[in-house]
């Protein structure tokens, strides 16, 4: 079997161990002849990177391994580049989330003000990575994580239109994993399912077993009262995340036909997830005082006692997710799987060029978008209004307009009028100036 090259980039990330543990429990279907890591921070991947090491040593001594700093020694010589930064790291997530709070607004880090924010950041790093791979590695593939999702592929969409990357979400795959929990099912992989929407902003309209048993009866009457929090809830799971689940009955009931993306409540439960905040500590502040010293802490254990078993890394089996895309492409399975791709008709009564979520077949030229129909108002509608919000942000990085991100930000259902916009714009201007584009 044919063996590949892979660079991650965001080889600093807490995100990375898991990734690379995943990937050796895949090399059946993923074989590595090579492994790279590559980070703009060499100090805060070198700690990554020496755990990994001997984590590799271990599992997988034959795949070679190396970290850099270097664009040219970690892009050259690449079948796929799984790309996962975040520029500004976590202090900047946190300014994401307490700026909008501040003036009575939402703060997460993909949706509304925040997610904004976030996306004119990371525009201009993701558009960096693909030159780096086009240059030294034009046949590569990209597997871009990187956030937030929706605003990156409108950029890639319209600023790298011939770039071989794919942009892809597990918050859907995680969905999934609960609904296969709420049926009795093993896993997701046993379900045949149709969803449409954006990004972080989507709705199920049809799940089916292998047999072609409609599951969705079932489903709904579940979700209506209990949200996504299966009978047998992971007490481990953190009490933010328990309360998203269990929200999703209520933005269940404004489509009783449907299913929805957990992300939907930011848009339109907006008070709600206002009053149930805590300004002074959001959730860049529980990752940071809990994932980034758990992470961190386990990798110098590791490196100081010299063996994996020094310190506890947990596999990421959200992320097979990106083994799965990966195996498609490589040796073109034509595996049914969500990604983000121009619509092109597949939604009948959409925006041709929006960027879209929905089921592809992926194989060897990647994927092939399955065709949706129409789609209701309620939903139309609602997507139109976010999709121009994503299509403005990257009008004002690409002219530096001031005028376009204000617009962006006014349209924002999560923001209540243009004065609000103009003053969490302005705030994140000030907190945003050594990332930003000059706007003006």
């Amino acid at each position: 079997m044919k063996k590949f090259s892979v660079v991650i980039a965001g080889g600093g990330s807490t995100f990375t161990p898991g990734i690379v543990l995943m990937l050796l429990a895949n090399q059946h279907r993923l074989p590595l002849r090579a492994l790279k890591f590559y980070d703009n921070d060499g100090a805060r991947q070198e700690v990554i990177a020496e755990a990994c090491k001997i984590i590799l040593r271990e599992q997988a001594p034959d795949i070679d391994f190396c970290y850099t700093t270097d664009p040219q020694t970690a892009f050259s010589d690449v079948d796929f580049v799984m790309a996962h930064i975040r520029v500004g790291k976590y202090p900047m997530r946190e300014k994401d989330e307490k700026i909008p709070l501040r003036h009575g607004v939402v703060g997460q880090e993909t949706c509304g003000p925040g997610g904004i924010a976030y996306g004119m950041r990371s525009i201009g790093g993701v558009l960096e990575l693909v030159d780096y791979m086009q240059t030294w590695s034009p046949h590569a593939w990209m597997l871009n994580y990187s956030n937030p999702a929706a605003i990156v592929a409108e950029a890639t969409r319209r600023l790298r239109p011939t770039a071989k990357i794919l942009n892809i979400c597990d918050m859907p795959i995680g969905i999934e994993g609960r609904m296969a929990q709420i049926l009795g099912l093993q896993d997701r992989k046993q379900m045949i399912t149709r969803y449409y929407g954006l990004n972080h902003f989507g709705w199920w309209h049809g799940i089916e077993d292998l047999d072609g048993n409609d599951l969705m009866p079932a489903l709904r009457q579940y979700v209506s009262e209990h949200g996504y929090i299966p009978p047998s809830n992971d007490e481990h799971t953190e009490a933010s995340w328990n309360d998203t689940f269990a929200k999703a009955k209520d933005v269940q009931a404004l489509d009783p036909a449907t299913l929805p993306n957990t992300y939907l409540k930011y848009y339109l439960f907006p008070d709600y997830v206002v009053a149930h905040a805590n300004p002074g500590r959001t959730r860049a502040n529980e990752v940071m005082d809990h994932r980034e010293k758990h992470v961190f802490s386990a990798c110098r254990a590791i490196i100081e006692a010299g063996h994996s078993a020094a310190g506890e890394l947990e596999i990421d089996e959200h992320a097979s997710y990106i083994v799965d895309l990966a195996a498609a492409i490589a040796f073109n399975t034509q595996e049914r799987m969500l990604l983000i791709v121009p619509n092109n008709g597949a939604i009948a009564n959409f925006d041709a060029d929006a960027m879209v979520e929905i089921p592809c077949l992926v194989g060897k030229n990647g994927p092939e978008p399955l065709t949706v129909g129409t789609i209701p108002h309620f939903q139309k509608g609602l997507m139109s209004q976010q999709v121009a919000v994503e299509k403005l942000v990257v009008d004002a990085w690409e002219q530096g307009s001031y005028l376009k991100l204000w617009q962006a930000i006014t349209l924002s259902k999560t923001v209540p009028s243009a004065s609000v916009a103009k003053a969490i714009l302005d705030d994140l201007i000030e907190a945003n100036k050594d990332y930003w584009p000059r706007l003006s």
